[in-house]
């Protein structure tokens, strides 16, 4: 087993990378990126136009006025569900730019949907444990976020909203970039460092994260490495999907700093992400729980 964990086996990322090579040129790339750009960028207005017919005029300008700091539950889903965005600019780019079906972005969806399971299954099981045994505890201790009956009745529309918001980054990131890098070139540092570098810098945030800013890019930027390498181990974007989706599940439905992006969380920290020492504090732990996580998904894959 401890021979298995210290590999680095990417032979199925051969059948992964394979749909993409027909059409690898770099400059379909670069062209795709911009269009997925363009089209999140026409398609954010529109979702906005179209809630001013849907919802009244109150409910529309609390939902505005809170959009900056995300402290209503319905910020938040409204920005998760946006991703879907990101879902739609992709497979249009695929379909259009490089002419195969936007499944081929998932790798094979039967193997990847039982992938996904066994690592979202082994995940889970180990954020129940860090919650529930010692020696973990917050001090100070947290407080309360929203009321549980609340929570109980947003979770299925933030679940929801999170494997959307998760698994497009995936298919953006480890899956269309993953894949058109490493089918034009061979080095793993071509194909996983440039992706989890954007991945990283699209996390940079200075507004909400203070002098942390780079940390948190960094701390990104490894994610997506350990992303990358679970994509490359199994072939498919199963594994990395059910990493990011029970990390922000942890993130944003359980505990989460005060302020922005706490609407949906049943307990808060007693500080908001601004608060630099606190912050920094609690990276070094995060780190550590990352890489847990990566050694408990390869332990459920076998890989």
């Amino acid at each position: 087993m401890l021979k298995t964990l210290l590999s680095f086996d990417y032979t199925a990322h051969e059948r992964f990378v394979a749909p993409a090579r027909e059409k690898s040129e770099v400059w379909r790339l670069v062209l795709g990126l911009c269009l997925v750009v363009a089209i999140v960028w026409i398609g954010g207005p529109l979702i906005w136009e179209l809630l001013s017919y849907g919802l009244s005029e109150e409910d529309y300008l609390a939902l505005a006025n809170d959009f900056t700091t995300l402290v209503l539950p319905q910020s938040v889903l409204l920005l998760l569900y946006s991703f879907g965005l990101v879902w739609l600019a992709v497979a249009t780019v695929t379909l259009t730019m490089h002419k195969r079906r936007p499944e081929t972005l998932l790798g094979s969806p039967t193997i990847a949907w039982m992938q996904a399971k066994f690592v979202f299954v082994a995940l889970l099981l180990l954020m129940l444990a860090l919650l529930v045994l010692p020696p973990y505890q917050s001090d100070p201790p947290l407080i309360r976020g929203l009321e549980f009956g609340h929570w109980l009745a947003l979770l299925t529309p933030a679940l929801i909203a999170l494997f959307i918001q998760t698994s497009a980054e995936e298919v953006l990131f480890r899956g269309y970039m993953q894949q058109q890098l490493a089918a034009r070139f061979n080095s793993p540092q071509v194909w996983m460092l440039i992706p989890s570098a954007l991945f990283g810098l699209a996390h940079y945030a200075p507004g909400s994260y203070g002098g942390n800013a780079w940390l948190v890019v960094i701390w990104a930027g490894v994610f997506g490495l350990i992303a990358a390498d679970l994509t490359a181990r199994s072939g498919t974007l199963g594994p990395a999907i059910a990493l990011h989706f029970v990390t922000n599940i942890s993130a944003l439905l359980l505990i989460a700093p005060q302020g922005e992006m706490s609407g949906l969380a049943l307990y808060q920290y007693p500080f908001s992400a601004a608060d630099e020492a606190e912050l920094r504090a609690m990276l070094p732990f995060d780190f550590a729980i990352m890489l847990v996580c990566w050694l408990a998904a390869r332990l459920a894959l076998r890989r």
